[in-house]
């Protein structure tokens, strides 16, 4: 039985807040030991309750722990917080009797080596994106899979995913869209200036390397939308498979299809039928 878990919740969130309040309210009901808007090492499982902002937020966290990951939906458009407010209960009850089933999700990490400082290191479930200031001029980024030369990317920048990140950023720039459970990683051109530039899938194996040759104007490195910093001219960023997994708990009631179904608005008008 799962008797002790961390609970995080959207800051400055009324919807967030008060779903909080009732998890707490019915999981010390059944005796589980919370740990409020703080991730406990001694947890069995990491509660979130807002969007996938929030879950991004604490995932690097709750990789580094092993801690399995459970997203509450008490914001819009989410593919990570998977569980609905009215379903919220039913999922919490099979979390307390362990009724849930994982999905190990690939992470991806992020390192940064320059000759102006140390290296940083990064860890991310959906992406890095490299993009150029809101002023700034188009911008070159030579890339590498593995030791194989690919192109000298040009435009706003790049954005490299995770199958899991494919529908976050990825997707609205025009990338595909990538069944979580393939190790896969996709380069996304943001803005490119040749029409021929496309969004390139590579095996999770390979990794990605991108060089800041020129930096004449302002070049920010994005990690899953939490962290940020600046690049600099001989900068080298290299993009690859961490090592394990981050486990997430899926929704006992919408499969991954479901969820892109309604999220996509798929079915508007369509009726279905079973196979």
């Amino acid at each position: 039985m799962i008797n002790k878990i961390s609970l995080i919740i959207k800051k400055g969130a009324q919807r967030s807040a008060e779903a909080a309040g009732i998890i707490r309210e019915h999981l010390e009901a059944r005796g589980v030991s919370i740990s409020h808007d703080q991730v406990d090492p001694e947890s069995q499982v990491l509660v979130v309750v807002g969007g996938d902002g929030t879950l991004l937020h604490v995932a690097a966290r709750a990789y580094h722990l092993g801690l399995p990951l459970l997203g509450i939906n008490a914001g819009s458009l989410g593919f990570l917080t998977e569980i609905m407010l009215d379903e919220m209960l039913n999922a919490l009850d099979a979390l307390v009797e362990e009724r849930f089933e994982l999905e190990r999700r690939m992470m991806i990490a992020v390192t940064v080596k320059s000759r102006h400082h140390d290296d940083f290191h990064y860890f991310a479930l959906n992406d890095a994106v490299i993009n150029k200031g809101a002023m700034g001029r188009m911008i070159t980024l030579p890339a590498w899979a593995g030791d194989k030369f690919l192109c000298a990317y040009r435009g706003d920048g790049l954005i490299i995913s995770t199958a899991t990140g494919s529908t976050a950023y990825n997707l609205s720039a025009g990338g595909p869209i990538i069944h979580p459970g393939l190790e896969a990683m996709v380069i996304t051109p943001i803005c490119p200036f040749a029409l021929s530039s496309r969004p390139l899938v590579l095996p999770g194996v390979s990794p990605v390397t991108i060089h800041i040759e020129h930096a004449p104007e302002e070049i920010s490195l994005i990690v899953d939308g939490q962290v940020g910093r600046e690049l600099y001219e001989g900068d080298r960023i290299i993009i690859e498979k961490a090592p394990g997994y981050l486990n997430l708990i899926s929704s006992p009631e919408r499969d991954y299809f479901a969820i892109l179904r309604e999220k996509l608005g798929w079915t508007e008008g369509v009726k279905i039928e079973h196979a």
